[in-house]
């Protein structure tokens, strides 16, 4: 059988993505680390920890339904592009700042506010963009599926990585080095080689492209009802990481090391859990296999809350961590396959908010909940609150996935009725591939 696992690298515009974003992302999980490290040596708050998650993500989850439009209004290219530049300034401020040495808390929150800010707008720039990089549409999939191991790899190598520069060069220098990650991407984009942008006309008001994204959703359930079960999992569950700092010192009595060690355990199950995602056949049950992976993250949050031997929690950390995968990639697999294209932006942008904007609120709430009852008790309510939110969602998860959503803009009624007939919106075709797709933020 033909090895298909790096067939999306074939195409130039990909590949340049691909490597460009690979090395941007191992600043930003540098960037994450330091800063939670950094506000909590400086508070030994753990709510302060889970402000610092809302403030970097709440923005997200207030702009990215106008994200959202922007991106399917505007060349996506050009927004991404600006993206990139206005994260490698926030970056850069932020390292100025922290090698001064004259920074408050709420200097770090409010930079933490810019970024999230940034990313309403480039995660659905960037998620749409993917499909026009790649030459060959038979390898969707495949490029989606090495996103997913792209963006985990990634979490591996950047917090182990950071963790290091912490202890012997600072936090000023993981900033720094964020700082310079986003030029490669810069340089990656510049040297893509798109199709020219052909400009749409914008007749209607924002507002009006915004309901018409949330029309598309009732009315198309297989997408909703997957993002409303990604909503829960990311209020509840999925900010367990707001905790690590805590367990790396308080509970394991260790230091940055220690907390970069934690998440790149986390990244390691996450890495294999993508690639076990990647390698599974099309015909497979997706939903068997979140539902399944749901309860796999449940029950290693569970036993990790209270393992106090550091190699037997970094056991249960990476199984928390394959269990997690599940949630973005099967979820972003049903979307990817069932999307109208025209929709693929405002769509991208309520996942956003689900993933992104939601992890926020949930940190908040967790950090506040753990000053009262503990970080083992805080995680073990994680746990069972993945394993409630199975069986909320059991009749969804145990009916028959469809293979593609033929839903058409002549259904999508706004205000004043139907869209006309010449703005229909042609469903996605479902693209044959060896592997399910797979795509992680």
């Amino acid at each position: 059988m033909k090895l298909t696992t790096f067939n999306a690298l074939h195409s130039r515009n990909y590949r340049l993505y691909f490597y460009g974003q690979f090395v941007s992302l191992i600043g930003t999980w540098m960037q994450r680390t330091a800063v939670s490290w950094v506000i909590y040596t400086m508070t030994h708050s753990a709510f302060l920890l889970g402000l610092t998650f809302f403030a970097g993500q709440f923005p997200s989850f207030m702009l990215s339904l106008f994200g959202g439009v922007v991106s399917d209004r505007y060349d996506r290219f050009r927004v991404l592009l600006a993206t990139q530049f206005a994260s490698l300034l926030q970056a850069s401020a932020l390292a100025v700042i922290i090698i001064t040495g004259h920074y408050k808390v709420w200097e770090l929150l409010a930079l933490s506010v810019i970024l999230g800010c940034i990313n309403a707008f480039d995660v659905p720039a960037r998620q749409s963009l993917v499909y026009d990089m790649v030459e060959d549409k038979r390898d969707i999939p495949n490029a989606l599926a090495l996103n997913s191991s792209m963006v985990n790899l990634a979490r591996l190598i950047g917090p182990a990585f950071a963790g290091v520069v912490l202890e012997k060069l600072g936090a000023g220098a993981c900033f720094i080095l964020n700082a310079a990650s986003f030029i490669a991407v810069i340089i990656s984009l510049l040297r893509m080689r798109l199709p020219a942008y052909q400009p749409k006309a914008n007749d209607k008001k924002v507002f009006t492209e915004m309901r018409e994204g949330f029309t598309y959703l009732k009315q198309t359930p297989s997408i909703a009802k997957v993002i409303l079960m990604l909503a829960a999992m990311s209020l509840l569950v999925i900010p367990y990481a707001t905790m690590m700092p805590v367990y790396a010192k308080e509970i394991f009595k260790g230091d940055a090391t220690t907390f970069g060690y934690i998440d790149s355990f986390i990244g390691l199950g996450a890495v294999t859990g993508a690639l076990f995602l990647a390698s599974l056949p099309a015909s497979v049950d997706r939903k068997k296999i979140l539902w399944t992976n749901t309860v796999l993250f449940g029950v290693g949050l569970m036993l990790f809350s209270h393992t106090t031997w550091f190699p037997l929690a970094m056991i249960f950390a990476m199984l928390s961590g394959f269990g997690m995968m599940a949630q973005t990639t099967i979820s972003n697999t049903i979307i990817q396959t069932t999307v109208a294209p025209a929709m693929r932006g405002r769509v991208i942008s309520y996942f956003a908010m689900a993933y992104f904007g939601l992890q926020p609120l949930g940190s908040l709430l967790i950090g506040a909940v753990s000053q009262y009852i503990g970080a083992p008790a805080t995680l073990l309510a994680e746990g069972l609150a993945a394993l409630a939110i199975v069986g909320i969602f059991w009749k969804y998860l145990r009916e028959k996935e469809p293979q593609a959503q033929q839903t058409r803009s002549d259904s999508v009624h706004i205000e004043d009725g139907s869209l006309p007939a010449d703005e229909e919106l042609p469903a996605m075709p479902v693209i044959p591939s060896h592997k399910p797709q797979a795509t992680s933020y």
